[in-house]
């Protein structure tokens, strides 16, 4: 198994049931951006940790409904 970056996880790149690149697309910049928040949440001490955590959390649910909108089924 390979190691996942923070942000891979927290988007969860490898599941895409439905093989759509743009499902892909959206996985991979969201954690990109993600990933480069990171650090600075991780660091307490920083003065943006806090914006930090709140963007990584932020970019999770946009992503979530990026996906939702690239796959939604009609009625």
């Amino acid at each position: 198994m390979t190691t996942q970056t923070e942000g891979e996880y927290r988007v969860g790149i490898s599941f895409n049931p439905s093989s759509n690149p743009h499902v892909d697309a959206i996985k991979r910049q969201a954690a990109d951006w993600i990933d480069v928040l990171a650090p600075i949440a991780a660091d307490r001490d920083h003065p943006g940790a806090r914006c930090a955590s709140i963007a990584m959390t932020e970019i999770e649910s946009a992503a979530m409904w990026a996906v939702k909108a690239v796959t939604k089924q009609p009625r």
